[in-house]
C-alpha cells in the first residue's frame, strides 16, 4: 500500500490532461501486488551467499492525481535484483557485501523525462515524470560478535544518485539525491526470548543543480541530508 498527497502545483494546470486531478486533492491511497523470490546457500563454515529478485509491483492508479502522474495516475514499484555474500573472518567477525539494482526505467511516472512536457500532457502515458535513471547500490557491512549475547554492526552504502541535472524542476517534489549512507547498530539478547535492537544512520548532504526547464535562464538546486535512529524489541514465542 502507498499513499500520496500534493499541494501547490496549480501552475502546472495548463500542462495537465486533468487539471482537476493535479493538486490539492488530499491523500490518495493505492494498493498492489508483486512477487519476490530468493535463495541462500552456505559454503563450508565461513562463506555464504544469497540472491533475490522482486518483480515490478503492479499498483492501482492514484485517481485523484491522474492529471499529474503518467498513465492516468500510475505509480508502480520497479523491479529489483540483489546479490550478496558474507564471510566470517573469525568466529566472531563477519563482513558482508551486497549489490542491488533498481529498475526505475520500467515505471513511466518515475522515468519519463521532463522534456516530454512539450509533446504530451501531464497524466498521459508519455507525460512528464521525474526522469530517474536506474540505480546500482553497493553495500558493505561488518559484524562483531562482541559477546555471546551482543552483536555490533557497521555499514556503508554507495550509489550514484538517479536525478540528471536536466530533471531538477520536477524533482523538487522528490529530491532523492542521496549517495552515501553510514550506519551502525547492535543487537543484545536480554534473555532467551527477548532481544533489543538499535540502529542509527547518517547520509551527508548532496546537491544537484540545473536549469529550470520552463525558464532556462534560472538555475535551480535540490539538496538533501538524512539522519535517523531506530529501536526495536523482539519477543520469542
Amino acid at each position: 500500500m502507498q499513499q500520496f498527497k500534493a499541494t501547490g502545483l496549480g501552475n502546472f494546470a495548463p500542462f495537465s490532461q486533468s487539471p482537476q486531478a493535479l493538486t490539492n486533492n488530499d491523500t490518495d491511497t493505492s494498493t498492489g501486488l508483486g512477487v519476490q523470490v530468493g535463495i541462500t546457500q552456505t559454503v563450508g563454515t565461513s562463506f555464504s551467499w544469497g540472491a533475490s529478485y522482486r518483480s515490478s509491483v503492479s499498483m492501482e492508479e492514484f485517481d485523484s492525481y491522474k492529471g499529474l502522474f503518467a498513465e492516468n495516475g500510475g505509480f508502480d514499484l520497479p523491479s529489483s535484483i540483489q546479490i550478496g555474500a558474507a564471510y566470517k573472518l573469525t568466529p566472531t567477525n563477519q563482513v558482508v557485501f551486497d549489490w542491488q539494482k533498481i529498475n526505475y526505467s520500467e515505471v513511466k511516472s518515475i522515468a519519463n523525462p521532463m522534456s516530454n512536457l512539450m509533446s504530451a500532457p501531464l497524466g498521459a502515458s508519455a507525460g512528464a515524470g521525474f526522469g530517474w535513471e536506474d540505480m546500482d547500490i553497493y553495500k558493505l557491512g561488518y559484524q562483531w560478535q562482541r559477546t555471546a549475547k551482543q552483536k555490533i554492526r557497521f555499514g556503508v552504502s554507495y550509489t550514484q544518485q538517479p536525478i540528471p541535472s536536466s530533471e531538477v524542476l520536477f524533482n523538487i517534489l522528490a529530491p532523492g539525491v542521496q549517495e552515501w549512507h553510514f550506519t551502525t547498530g547492535f543487537s543484545h539478547d536480554v534473555s532467551e526470548k527477548v532481544q533489543l535492537n538499535a540502529m542509527a544512520f547518517y547520509s551527508p548532504a548532496k546537491k544537484v543543480s540545473g536549469a529550470n526547464f520552463l525558464a532556462p535562464n534560472q538555475q535551480l538546486s535540490i539538496e538533501m541530508q538524512q539522519s535517523g535512529v531506530g529501536v526495536s524489541i523482539v519477543w520469542g514465542i
